[in-house]
Order: C-alpha cells, then structure tokens, then sequence
C-alpha cells in the first residue's frame, strides 16, 4: 500500500488549491521529506484558515465522527434514568447533549488548549453513573420497566426521572470542580508523576467491561439485528477502510473531478448503524418483524416511536437547571471523581497526539493547565444543563486530523458552531430516538470493547515481566469486578449506603502496593512512568511558533505581558521568553497510545 493511502482519507489535490503544505513534527530527525514522507504534509497547519465553505464540510465531518459516541451515551443513561419508553425526552436529551459539547467545544478551541480538538460527552462518566442509579434507592419502579403503564406526562412519571438526574446532576457539577482546581492551580503535572498505565489500564477497562449488561440487554431484544450491526460495523472498519470510494469533488484547477475518499476508514459506527436502521425500517413497512409487544423481535421495529418526531418542537433552547434544581450525594461524588481522573489523563494524551497531527509544537504546561481547566468548566456546564455526563477530548477526531491533513482550528470552530445548531433544533435529536435499540445493542459490543482493550493496551509502557505489575493489574481486574457484583447482590451488606465504586476501588490499590528497594527510579520504569511521561528535550514554550497557537486570543496574553505577576500564575502564558525558561520547562509529553491513527478508527468515547 502506498504511503498517500496509508494516510489520507482524501486526495491531496482536493485541498491543495486552498492553502499551503507544512510539515509535521519528525521526533528530532531531519526536516528534509523524501517522497514517503508525503505522509507528513499538512494542507493546513493549526493556526491556517481555510475557505469558509471548506470550513463547514470538515466541520460536518469532525461532528460525524464524535456523533456514534455522543448519541450512545443518552440512549444508554436512559435505561437507568427509567426513560427507555419515553422517545421525546430522549430526544431533549440528545439536543442538550450536542448544544453542550459544542459550546465545551468553542471554549476549548478558543480559550483552552487552542488546538483543534472536540469535546464531548464521555464513557468515563458512565460507569460510575450507572453505577449510581442501580442502587436500591434510585432503582427504576417496576411500572416504568412496561411502556403500556407508562404515561410520559404524568407528574408521578416526571419525578422518577428528573429525581435521578437531578442526582446525577449535582455529583458531575461537585466533581468537575476537582477538574478545574487541578486545572487551573497547575496540579495536573503533580498527578501525572505517580499516576502511570498500571493504573489507567485496569480503570479505562473496567469502564468498558462493566457496562456488558448494558449491551447485552440491548443487543438481546433481536440478536440477528444486533450481530448484524456488529458485522458491518467491523467490515467497515477493518476490512474495507482502506477501499477508497470516489466522489465528484470541483476546484478552480481541475473544475469538476473526481477525488477517492476513505469513507469507511472516516465513519465505520455511523454508516453500521445507518445501514442497520435501513434494513429495519425496511423490516418494519414489510411486517417481517413482529407487530405484537409480546413476541420476540419486536423491538427492532423503527415504528416504536414514530410519534416522537411530530410531538417534537422544531427549536427548543437548552438552559441550566431545565430537569430542576440539582442535587448533591457522597456516592455519586466519589464516583464521578473516579471518572474525572481517568478523563484528565487520557486528554493530556490527546493534547500531544493533536499536536503533532495538526503541526503545533509540543503544548507547553501552561496550555496543557488551561485546556483542563477549560474541561472541568465544561464539564460543569453540562452538570448544570443536565446532560447526565460530562465533556472530554475525543480521540477519533484526532485521529480524522491525520486522515484529513487538515490541522487547521477553525475547521473545529466551524464543527462545534453545527453541534450548537443541532442542539437547538429538536426534530434532529428525535430522529435518533428511532434507531432500533438491537441496532444500538450491536454498537455498543463493539464500542464497549474498544474501550477495554484500549485500557489494556496502555500495558505496553510497563514492565508486564514483573510480578508485582502482574500482581496489581490482575488483583485490580479482578476485584474491580468481584466487589460491585457482590454489593449488587447484598445492597443492604454495607449500611453507610455509599457504593463500592470499581474505578476507585482500581486506584487506591495501586498505591498500597510497597515499592522495590532498587530505588526510586527502577521502580519508576518498571511501573511504566519514564516512558509514559516522557519530556522532550526541545520543549518549545517560549518560542514565537508556540506563542502563535498556544497564547490567548484577542490580545489578552499582549495585554497582561507588561505584569510581572502572570509568570506565577499556571494557566497563563509567560510575557517574556529567556533561555534559562526554556531550559526550566517540564513539558508534559504524555503519550497514552502510540500516535498511529490510521490503525484505530475508534478510540475513546
């Protein structure tokens, strides 16, 4: 295969006419590019504004790829919010979830790490969430478990669920404020000393294993629909990504032409699970599926909630507080904390790996405390807009930056000015409350299992060799998993009603494992952390390329360069670069995978 195909998922000479190859960063080797490193031309570096028509299209591209992962996560947090039978709330939810991810996305791109990268709802929320509303007191009633009982517009229904996330609400807000001090006080370096794969590996996994019941409870309602969205989902993305497919493409060189387009490399979740819904609307008109509530398969009919579309609004504006004023517990807190530390993590890896898809020089500490900060405030919103989740990097998008070779911010910009739009009109939200839930069944087995050979994977910085790494990763596992389903089986075993939380139970046994007498530095190799947290030598903070795309915009970093005291402040960028800086700085280089896009169509979620 030759290198142009192994990386692109679009000609070059489509976006040749418009601006202007640079070169991507070459770990220290020489800056000449022979004709294999074609690979590491960018058509728009970070800072680059391409045509405002192109703008949109690859914006619309970025919001195809984060749409598998933000849909999915209402949908799932439905089940436990007892709204499964309730589509246009549903629906509400989705819109809230979109119009928040791209507001999180404009505050990200604009005052945060200022690299191109999307925000959204994230899956580490999820299983402390899920986790949260299984217990006793926030169990579904059995009435709402039977749509024939279930009356959307009743007050006693209205409670139920907005209760519930009300719940949720409050512990996502009180956590996100964890996010933004680490954020903005510059404690995000401190963490990431001790805190290596050996202990993201088992978190990130349990994330994915833990919510199995989830899929398997969707996909078991026809599990020919479901094996079947799975099927295309992995011919797409493995089988056919790299079959480029053409597409009539018009510029001012070659007029109108065609260009090929790794369609299935760019969007395997999202045309699954269209091709799925098509064949089952199909299913549904010709009454090959089961029109009787009662016999198997019925759940995979589109018809279920074909009034969803017509009761829903055609705009409706999201607003803090819209499910009620939020509420507060020590389970959820403790929970979401969990999450909110496996999410910081996994973003200062996104950081690095966006940063050098996009042409940006390594991100100095000072952009890297302001992009997670920026995250713990968006994280906040969403708490108070009640989404039920929080936001995050997405690293599928990141990974459309090396498909694309376009780096450039405003193409980001443009993607979460759509998202907005989205969120505002509800009709669009409805519409994805339609899709068989066998259909979303079978994305959830593959979704759920990327994310936990994704924890594994981080495996490969530590020493898996030792005993004492293959003690903890295996006790971890283990009792991660051992310990909930004990609780979920004896929910009155523990009186102080605070559940046992696997992600937490995960990182508090890492600690209490002794460390070796070699010394503190084998141990550190060992345990993976050297070649987790690798510094760079030519940490590029203070020079003018990096002040170009990392310092605030609208001449605020200019306007704050004359005080002597912004060199104190974490978040802020330094008025005034020496060498001596340059040689002082600890940048965080923090790699969580391997930067090779092109082998992962889906990541993070």
């Amino acid at each position: 295969m030759s290198p142009e195909k192994e990386s692109n998922g679009l000609e070059n000479d489509t976006f040749a006419i418009h601006g202007h190859f640079c070169e991507l960063e070459n770990d220290g080797e020489g800056s000449g590019l022979s004709e294999e490193d074609d690979k590491n031309k960018l058509a728009y570096c970070v800072t680059d504004v391409p045509a405002w028509y192109l703008c949109i299209i690859l914006g619309i591209q970025h919001l195809l790829t984060a749409f598998g992962g933000i849909i999915a996560i209402p949908l799932i947090l439905s089940q436990g919010l007892c709204l499964q039978h309730d589509g246009l709330t549903q629906g509400h939810l989705i819109s809230t979830i979109f119009f928040v991810s791209g507001v999180c996305t404009l505050l990200q791109v604009t005052f945060g790490i200022r690299l191109p990268i999307v925000q959204g709802g994230t899956f580490a929320f999820l299983a402390p969430s899920m986790a949260m509303l299984s217990m006793p007191e926030w169990t579904c009633p059995a009435w709402t478990q039977n749509a024939s009982l279930v009356n959307t517009t009743s007050p006693e229904y209205i409670d139920v669920w907005q209760s519930r996330m009300r719940e949720l609400q409050g512990s996502i807000m009180v956590g996100s404020l964890f996010q933004v001090l680490v954020g903005f006080s510059g404690l995000i370096g401190f963490f990431m000393r001790f805190i290596g794969p050996l202990t993201i590996a088992p978190t990130i996994s349990l994330i994915g294993l833990s919510l199995y019941d989830s899929a398997g409870l969707s996909a078991g309602n026809h599990w020919g629909i479901s094996t079947m969205t799975t099927a295309l989902i992995i011919l797409f993305s493995q089988y056919l990504r790299d079959i480029p497919i053409p597409f009539p493409t018009y510029n001012k060189t070659k007029k109108l032409h065609t260009s090929r387009i790794y369609i299935f490399q760019l969007l395997p979740v999202l045309l699954g699970i269209t091709l799925s819904w098509l064949i089952c609307y199909i299913f549904t008109i010709s009454n090959v599926l089961p029109s009787d509530p009662e016999q198997y398969g019925y759940l995979a009919r589109t018809d279920l909630k074909g009034d969803v579309i017509g009761q829903a609004p055609w705009f409706r504006f999201p607003y803090p507080g819209q499910w009620g004023l939020p509420t507060v517990s020590l389970a959820g807190v403790v929970g979401i904390l969990a999450g909110v530390l496996s999410s910081m993590i996994e973003s200062v890896g996104d950081y690095h790996a966006c940063a050098r898809l996009s042409g940006a020089p390594p991100p100095p500490k000072h952009a890297i405390n302001r992009g997670i900060g920026i995250e713990g405030i968006g994280c906040l919103l969403a708490g108070a807009w009640g989404t039920g989740n929080g936001t995050t990097s997405y690293s599928e998008n990141v990974g459309a930056l090396g498909i694309t070779k376009v780096g450039s911010r405003m193409v980001i910009v443009a993607g979460g000015v759509l998202m907005i739009i989205m969120g505002l009109f509800c009709k669009i939200g409805a519409i994805f409350t339609t899709i068989p839930t066998p259909v979303i069944g079978g994305m959830f087995l593959v979704m759920f299992g990327v994310i936990s050979a994704a924890g594994v994977s981080n495996l490969q910085y530590a020493d898996m060799n030792s005993s004492r790494n293959v003690f903890i990763f295996g006790f971890s596992m283990f009792s991660g998993l051992v310990i909930p389903n004990w609780i979920f089986k004896n929910p009155n075993a523990i009186a102080t009603g605070i559940r046992a939380d696997n992600a937490r139970n995960t990182i508090t046994k890492k600690i209490t494992i002794p460390y070796k007498k070699a010394g503190w530095k084998s141990t550190l190799r060992e345990r993976g952390i050297i070649d987790w947290n690798k510094i760079p030598l030519d940490d590029s903070s203070n020079t003018l390329e990096s002040s170009e795309v990392y310092n605030l915009p609208f001449g605020i970093s200019s306007c704050l360069s004359s005080f002597s005291w912004v060199r104190y402040v974490p978040f802020l960028p330094p008025n005034a670069p020496s060498s001596q800086d340059k040689a002082n700085v600890d940048s965080l280089a923090t790699k969580l995978q391997p930067v090779n896009t092109s082998n992962k169509p889906f990541q993070e979620f």
